[in-house]
C-alpha cells in the first residue's frame, strides 16, 4: 500500500509500505476518511529530516495522519469477538499508553503514567494510507448515523473542542467567546450553539469569520477591525463579560484577551498548542476569581460522548470539510492546507 510520509521542510512523499497484519491485540482498519489537522503542519513544516519524525527516531518513515476513521477488516487472536468484528465502523483514539494505569484505564492514554508508547501519525503509523494497524484498546465504535468524515473530525479537532467545552461545563444560559476559527474553533462554535449557549466568534481571517456565522455564531468580531475587543465583548454582555472562553488560536494576544474577557467567576480554556501568554495574575485572575483551564484533546470516553451528541443534536460536522483528496494529491493538499486560509481537508484513501 502507499502512505503519506512527511520529510520536513514542507516536503512529503507517497511511499510504499507492506499491508499491515494484526498482532494478537490489534485490528486492521480499512481507512475511509483521514482528516488533516493543524498540528500536522508542525511536522510538515519541520526543519528536520525523517529521524525527528520517524518510528522511535531511527530514521524509519512513519505514515502521517492522526484522525482515523474506517472499517475493521482484520482482527487479532486476542481481540474479543463479541465487541469487535469485521465490517464494524470505528474511529480511533490516536494515543497508546500502558493500558493499565489510572489514566489509561479511564480513557486518557495520552496521560499514561508509563509514558505514551505511540502517537499514531507521529511516532506510529497513521491513517494517511489505505490500511492502518491499531491496538484494539484505541478503538471507538462509530454510529451508523455519523459519516466517516465526521468520525475523522471527531477523532481529533472536533473532539478537542468537545473536551474544552466539557471542562468549561458550558450551560445553555451562558455566553462564550471563542478565539480562532480554524477547525477546532468552528467545531466549538457548532457544539456550543447546539448546547444552547450564545456564541461570540473572533478571528482576523474574514473567510473563516464569515463561516462561523454559518456554523451558529451569534456575533462575529474581527479584532483587527475593532477599536477595543474587550470593550466590545463587555458591551455585548451588559458590561459583565462572557461566562466562558476558549482560545484555539495560539496567539499570545488572543490568549490574553480570552482570559480578560470573562466576567468575575468566569472560566477561560486554552486549547491552542505552543507559545506563551502574559497576564497580570492579580488583576486578570486572582481578584476576579477566574478559573484558567488547559485542555489537551479528549479521552476515549469523551470521543464517544462527542459522537453521540453530534448524532443526537444533528450537528453537521461534515460542513467543516471544504476539500476531499486522494492520496495521490497529497502534495497539492498540504500546500493548500499550509496556507491556513480555508476549511478542513480530508483524505479518502479507499
Amino acid at each position: 500500500m502507499k502512505g503519506i510520509v512527511f520529510l520536513g521542510n514542507k516536503k512529503l512523499e507517497l511511499q510504499n509500505f507492506d499491508d499491515p497484519t494484526p498482532g494478537p491485540d490489534d485490528v486492521i482498519l480499512e481507512i475511509q476518511a483521514s482528516g488533516m489537522c493543524g498540528s500536522d503542519l508542525k511536522f510538515y513544516r519541520a526543519n528536520a529530516g525523517p529521524s525527528s519524525l520517524g518510528l522511535g527516531g531511527d530514521d524509519k518513515p512513519v505514515i502521517a495522519g492522526h484522525e482515523p476513521c474506517g472499517i475493521i477488516v482484520e482482527i487479532g487472536s486476542n481481540v474479543p469477538k463479541n465487541l469487535f468484528y469485521k465490517g464494524m465502523r470505528v474511529m480511533q483514539h490516536h494515543y497508546q499508553g500502558c493500558g493499565t494505569c489510572v489514566h489509561c484505564s479511564t480513557g486518557w492514554q495520552q496521560l499514561c503514567d508509563e509514558g505514551v508508547k505511540a502517537v499514531f501519525g507521529v511516532t506510529g503509523h497513521g491513517a494517511h494510507a489505505k490500511y492502518m494497524k491499531c491496538p484494539v484498546s484505541t478503538i471507538v465504535p462509530l454510529r451508523d448515523d455519523i459519516s466517516f468524515i465526521a468520525g475523522a473530525a471527531i477523532s481529533c479537532g472536533t473532539g478537542t473542542a468537545w473536551g474544552a467545552l466539557d471542562r468549561l461545563d458550558l450551560r445553555a444560559s451562558q455566553t462564550i467567546a471563542i478565539f480562532g476559527m480554524g477547525p477546532v474553533g468552528l467545531s466549538a462554535v457548532m457544539l456550543a450553539h447546539r448546547m444552547g449557549a450564545k456564541v461570540i466568534a473572533l478571528d482576523t481571517n474574514i473567510k473563516r469569520l464569515d463561516r462561523s456565522l454559518e456554523f451558529g455564531a451569534d456575533i462575529a468580531i474581527n479584532p483587527e477591525k475593532s477599536d477595543d475587543v474587550l470593550k466590545e465583548i463587555k458591551d455585548l454582555t451588559n458590561g459583565l463579560g462572557v461566562h466562558a472562553s476558549i482560545d484555539a488560536s495560539s496567539s499570545p494576544v488572543a490568549r490574553s484577551n480570552s482570559v480578560k474577557c470573562v466576567r468575575t467567576w468566569g472560566k477561560a480554556c486554552f486549547v491552542g498548542e505552543g507559545g506563551d501568554v502574559t497576564l497580570d495574575v492579580s488583576n486578570d485572575l486572582l481578584r476576579r476569581q477566574v478559573t484558567l483551564i488547559g485542555s489537551w484533546t479528549f479521552s476515549k470516553h469523551g470521543q464517544a460522548e462527542c459522537a453521540n451528541f453530534v448524532a443526537e443534536k444533528n450537528v453537521n460536522v461534515d460542513k467543516l470539510f471544504t476539500h476531499t483528496w486522494s492520496l495521490d494529491n497529497a502534495k497539492e493538499a498540504y500546500e493548500l492546507f499550509d496556507l491556513q486560509s480555508d476549511g478542513k481537508g480530508v483524505f479518502v484513501p479507499s
